[in-house]
Formats: C-alpha cells, sequence, structure tokens
C-alpha cells in the first residue's frame, strides 16, 4: 500500500480536521508537543458464525468496512519508560484501556525504553459494534512504532494486535476486507463508495452475552468471497437474504430499541447490524439520500422514544488513514 501514502496523508489531515469536535482543545494538545493520529471505525456489511474452535473462539465470515467516523488519538513521546492516559474517558478506567494496554504491550515486546502519555477522543460511540476500542489500540501500535522507530511489519503488529482483541488486527491491515477465522485472516476486497446512515440506540449490548446465547447459529454454510462479489455486483447482497448478521435476530430479541431502529430503517432501505450491536446501518448511493433518511428515522424513532446515543452519516473509506 505504499503508493498510496501520499493520499493516505492528505486524507488522515481532512479527517483530522473534519473530526476534531473541539478545535481550542485540539490545538492546546498539539502546542504541548502532542500528535494526532485518527482511529475509524468500521461496519460488517455482513456476519455469519460458521463453527467454533475446540479453545471456544467462534469462525465468523465477515466483509470489514471502514468508515469516516474515527476517534482521534494524540501521542506525546517522552525519553522515560511511563505510559499514561492523561485525559478522563466516560466508562473506562485507564489501566483497562486498550490504548494503554497496546502502547504498554508494543513496549515490552520491542524493549523500548521510551514511554508515551496518551489522549484519548472519542467520537465513537462505545459498544456499538463499530469497532471503536479496537481501533483505537491498532492506532497506538502503528503510530508508536512509528514513533518509537520499533521497526516491527504489519503481520507483526497484526499478531501483537490480535492478543488486545479480535477486532484490532483489521485495523493495522488497513484496508476493506474479506475476512475469516476469528476475524484475523484477510483478502483485500474492493467496496464501491458509498454512504451509511449509522443509527446507534442508547443502549451497550455485551458481545459475550450474545455470542454465548442458545438461539446462535453456529453452523451457516460458509460462502466465498466471490460469492460475495458477485451479489455485490447485482445490487443483490441484502436483496436475498444470502448475506445476514447471524447475530441480529439474537439482539432483537433482547434489545426493543435495536429491533425498532431497524424497523424505522426497513421503511426506506434494507438495514443491518454492525457486529454484536447496538448499531445498526443502511446504505445509500448519495449523501443527500443518506441525509433525508437519517431525517425521517430520527424523527421517527423520537415519536416513539427511543433515546439514540448516537445518529450519523457517514461515507465508506478505502484505506485506513495511517496505512502506507
Amino acid at each position: 500500500m505504499q503508493k498510496n501514502s501520499v493520499l493516505n496523508t492528505a486524507l488522515a489531515n481532512q479527517l483530522l480536521l473534519e473530526t476534531t469536535a473541539d478545535k481550542s482543545l485540539s490545538k492546546d494538545y498539539l502546542l504541548k508537543g502532542f500528535k494526532g493520529y485518527l482511529a475509524p471505525a468500521k461496519i460488517n456489511l455482513f456476519l455469519h458464525v460458521v463453527g467454533r474452535r475446540a479453545d471456544g473462539y467462534h469462525l465468523l465470515q465477515t466483509v470489514f468496512c471502514l468508515v469516516n467516523l474515527c476517534d482521534v488519538i494524540y501521542l506525546k513521546v517522552s525519553n522515560d519508560p511511563a505510559i499514561s492516559r492523561v485525559n478522563h474517558v466516560q466508562g473506562v478506567l485507564e489501566a483497562d484501556d486498550l490504548c494503554v494496554r497496546a502502547a504498554k504491550l508494543l513496549q515490552s515486546h520491542t524493549n523500548s525504553q521510551q514511554g508515551a502519555q496518551i489522549v484519548v477522543e472519542k467520537h465513537i460511540p462505545m459498544g456499538g459494534g463499530l469497532g471503536g476500542g479496537s481501533s483505537d489500540a491498532a492506532t497506538v501500535l502503528m503510530a508508536l512504532n512509528n514513533l518509537w522507530q520499533c521497526g516491527l511489519n504489519r503481520e507483526t503488529l497484526q499478531a501483537l494486535g490480535l492478543q488486545l482483541g479480535a477486532d484490532v488486527p483489521f485495523f493495522i491491515y488497513g484496508q476493506n476486507a474479506w475476512a475469516e477465522g476469528v476475524g484475523e485472516q484477510f483478502q483485500a476486497i474492493n467496496l464501491p463508495e458509498k454512504y451509511y446512515v449509522l443509527i446507534t440506540p442508547d443502549i451497550n449490548v455485551p458481545t459475550r452475552e450474545i455470542f454465548a446465547s442458545e438461539q446462535l447459529t453456529k453452523n451457516t454454510n460458509p460462502k466465498t468471497m466471490l460469492n460475495f462479489s458477485e451479489a455485490l455486483n447485482c445490487s443483490a447482497v441484502y436483496v436475498n437474504g444470502e448475506f445476514t448478521n447471524t447475530l441480529e435476530n439474537i439482539v432483537r430479541k433482547k434489545y426493543s430499541a435495536v429491533d425498532s431502529c431497524l424497523n424505522a430503517l426497513a421503511k426506506i432501505a434494507t438495514p443491518r447490524m454492525s457486529g454484536s450491536g447496538s448499531t445498526v446501518f443502511a446504505e445509500f448511493d448519495s449523501e443527500v439520500a443518506a441525509k433525508h433518511a437519517l431525517f425521517v428515522v430520527s424523527a421517527e424513532l423520537n415519536q416513539i422514544g427511543i433515546t439514540l446515543k448516537n445518529a450519523v452519516v457517514v461515507s465508506s473509506l478505502k484505506y485506513h488513514p495511517l496505512a502506507v
């Protein structure tokens, strides 16, 4: 992906300006010697559980699509080995923060004597199936690998990322992908540029609870990337029900807010749930159509008393802003 490095640098700078909510706060960090890095969200265009390993991990097939909803990670390198998060993140203790754990893992693996101060500016809803925490951790690994001059290749960083979470390797892989295994085996896939309405109800869906459900189908017939690409070319990916989210029906039954969001979106488009929820999404060819749908759906959900954590129009990305 080296040939895209200039393009991705320009994209990263543009997204950083668009993403940062508090420009004065961003400027303050930058003046203090921090550097800002983007951590984009992902959506699962489909998600099938096709088996289970002896160690209990589920075998998956999915397509990961990057979108331009991003957290911002600020990093300041120090010459002593201390690693700390210097801002408050609601609901996440510093010791549990994947960003802090990622930095410490990289430091331990490389025996680096350098440290870092970390600021996490959240824009991706937590507990929404958008991979925000995993993306943050991946951005820390990739950025500090550069700043500390560790020299680790992408494959080694992916292996480290897998120790932090199943979705972390995808963000380090750095481009839209067909994924298998526990979600760590990738093939690059070319996806058309689309706009998506993302609706996240104000609930958290515990991933472990959904995967532990007795109602979970664990033996969906495996598909191939060719199957998906052919359906994509015919605009039939979601129409014929061949590519779905195995977890969706379980979540709908347990969480009425997710069911209501899907029902509202279904009046305009073919909705899907990302990951284990709670975010649901629908795809559109134009930003205008997506914004109209967002307006209509948000109004309907407000009328029936569904509180939303987040509701936004995003566009797809071909590459991670740090992919080089």
